[in-house]
């Protein structure tokens, strides 16, 4: 299940990918306009600033804005920013994995399953972008 700071992400980088053509956006617009706590938005732009997918500006015409277009940024890179592994089990995690206690992974049923469903997760999210899920694709 996704956090709330992820479907916070996503309605942020949407409302951006929307306004991408009209420059920077204020911080207190995204939040208005898509009912995120500020405070929370706040911590959240600043993770997608430092990974380099956003940048912002200073001052009068400031605001937030795409580094990278929203049609190169997989979900699955702002999921595994904001969220963690995408992974249901750390056994099966490609990038934070750690071996389960007592398990031998090569004849445990619950892996070789959930392996099928990460693979199959992230077939997907690896291949849309923030384009997709803002209607601009």
């Amino acid at each position: 299940m996704l956090s709330k700071k992820t479907q916070y992400a996503f309605k942020a980088l949407i409302y951006l990918a929307e306004k991408n053509t009209e420059g920077p956006v204020l911080i207190s617009e995204i939040s208005k306009k898509k009912k995120i706590p500020l405070k929370f938005l706040e911590n959240i732009l600043l993770e997608l600033k430092n990974a380099g997918i956003l940048g912002s500006k200073k001052g009068k015409g400031g605001g937030y804005f795409f580094v990278v277009a929203p049609a190169k940024i997989p979900l699955a890179k702002v999921m595994r920013l904001i969220e963690g592994p995408i992974a249901l089990l750390p056994c099966v995690s490609l990038n934070f994995y750690e071996k389960c206690k007592n398990c031998e992974e090569k004849k445990c049923g619950i892996n070789r399953v959930m392996k099928q469903v990460r693979d199959a997760t992230l077939s997907i999210l690896e291949n849309k972008t923030v384009a997709d899920i803002s209607n601009l694709s």
